[in-house]
């Protein structure tokens, strides 16, 4: 763990020195997690060998489009694709022989290299939520989204210990022009934070502002040779890559930027009603979706995804934290490992309109699913509410500190010498008690996960406080959060610099909200 920023020291010694310690505002970021625990697997090796035959065979007999890029389809004619109109058809072991130039892991550099991150192989890297339209909070309730709230988001990204990446779109801001809004986003990445963060993928050219404005930050020299943004393309399921999504992966790949090619399965609505159905439609579209990639640049890095949910068949409404959903993503996670790729699936997903019981509930499930399944790259690891129509800045405190327990339970059980605690064992006897043994003085300030947001004090000194329940305290959060963030430092002429494209893009077209 990594600890920087912002530390104000008193001048005075003794106990002014340590109340001025302990009261100082500590900027403080995890490592991104390695974990020391096993994978869990749902398929035997005969369900994973059935359903990669049947991916294969999607491919080969159904096909996928690739609707409005005749680029992409010359592409696809001169790799060995069977190509009628905008169908492409894969001979049964192409689109396996172009995934095996991508990458198995990769290093996604931040502007402060303390900040860097690994995706692949054992890691998890948490992001926050990513797209919604409206934000929540206690105060102002349910309202679209602004760069403002977009601005306050980034801060608390920055600012909770256990999320290791800013994420992208973390709210929609709806204030700002449509092809314009992302300027001011990257903006907000590139400046509030120095974490890791995520490109645009609206429009061709605006991941290309995203590759320009990251030549700035970073010097063009360094982005040519080195990966700094891992940004998020989804495949309009079933079977169909548009052409504004290919667009983008395409500026991406060929910058050698990595790039989340992710299905968006509604299961019953985008991917039949069964687990093994939809496991093999998602690992059809992988396979064509990451094969594409190595097309564009071969060895450009690439994270094989999983967005799963099903459908409440009475309302048309998807649902989350499901058994289904929990199969699926385990599941891909199997078939993810053997094509040799990161894994991006999980996140803090709930149903709930509020930050209430059932958001716990199905944000527990399917953060805990994540971890399990082996995901690499888990975003909407934090503030996702209402189907994540919503970010919700409650929430998102709320899973933030949740994510310190997915980070203790990745470290395994540690057996080493001092863990065994024989010497407390002895020290303490029989009908002893720990409290006061050396072995607990040595180790109790990190032996435990603690909680930055629950209430655990007695009732009497709970209600003098005011009875305040989850989600009054998680309001406390974000505004202390807030009122303690510290700007990460920048070099003037950097920010300059920034501002000036940002600037000029905007003035070299008109707006446009539609």
């Amino acid at each position: 763990m990594s600890e920087d920023g912002g530390r104000r020291r008193a001048r005075g010694g003794g106990g002014a020195a340590r109340r001025a310690e302990r009261t100082a505002v500590r900027i403080e970021v995890a490592r991104f997690i390695e974990r020391n625990i096993p994978n869990f697997e749902v398929l035997n090796e005969e369900a994973l060998q059935i359903i990669e035959a049947n991916a294969e065979t999607v491919l080969e007999e159904i096909g996928v489009a690739f609707v409005d890029n005749p680029a992409a389809l010359k592409l696809w004619k001169d790799a060995g694709a069977d190509v009628q109109g905008e169908r492409v058809r894969l001979p049964k072991g192409l689109a396996r022989k172009l995934c095996a130039t991508a990458p198995s892991s990769y290093v996604q550099h931040a502007r402060n290299p303390a900040r860097n991150v690994e995706i692949g192989g054992r890691t998890l890297v948490l992001a926050p939520v990513y797209g919604p339209p409206f934000v929540r909070d206690a105060a102002g309730g349910r309202r679209y989204a602004t760069i403002a709230d977009f601005q306050k988001f980034v801060k608390l990204t920055y600012m909770s210990k256990w999320l290791h990446h800013s994420g992208g779109t973390v709210c929609e801001p709806t204030d700002v022009a449509v092809n314009k809004r992302h300027l001011d986003m990257l903006l907000a990445h590139m400046t509030l934070s120095d974490k890791p963060f995520m490109g645009s993928v609206t429009e061709p050219r605006r991941a290309q502002d995203s590759v320009d404005m990251c030549k700035i930050l970073f010097g063009a020299e360094f982005v040519a040779e080195n990966t700094v943004m891992t940004s998020l393309i989804n495949i309009n399921s079933p079977l169909t890559f548009d052409s504004t999504m290919m667009g983008a992966l395409e500026v991406f790949a060929a910058n050698n930027q990595a790039s989340i090619i992710s299905p968006f399965i509604v299961g019953g609505a985008m991917a039949p009603v069964s687990v093994a159905g939809t496991l093999t439609q998602v690992t059809a579209e992988i396979l064509a979706g990451v094969a594409y990639s190595q097309l564009v640049r071969p060895g450009a890095p690439v994270i094989a995804g999983a967005f799963v949910t099903s459908i409440d068949m009475n309302s048309g409404a998807p649902t989350f934290g499901t058994p289904e959903a929990a199969h699926i993503t385990y599941g891909m996670g199997q078939i993810v490992r053997r094509l040799g790729l990161p894994y991006r699936s999980a996140g803090s997903f709930c149903g709930s309109k509020l930050p209430d019981a059932q958001a716990a509930y199905e944000t527990s499930n399917s953060l805990n699913v994540g971890l399990l399944s082996g995901v690499n790259f888990m975003l909407h690891a934090a503030g996702w509410l209402e189907g994540g129509l919503v970010a919700s800045f409650e929430k998102f405190v709320m899973d933030a500190d949740q994510l310190g327990t997915l980070h203790h339970i990745a470290r395994g059980v540690d057996v080493t010498v001092g863990a065994q605690a024989m010497d407390a064992l002895r020290e303490v006897g029989p009908g002893g008690h720990f409290l006061g043994c050396a072995h607990t003085q040595a180790n109790f300030k990190e032996a435990f996960w603690r909680t930055d947001l629950f209430d655990y004090k007695p009732f009497e000194t709970w209600a003098e406080e005011g009875e305040r329940d989850t989600v009054a305290l998680a309001g406390a959060r974000v505004e202390k959060l807030l009122r303690d963030y510290q700007a990460p430092p920048m070099e003037p002429a950097t920010r300059e610099a920034l501002m000036a494209y940002v600037d000029n893009k905007k003035a070299s077209e008109p707006d446009a909200f539609g």
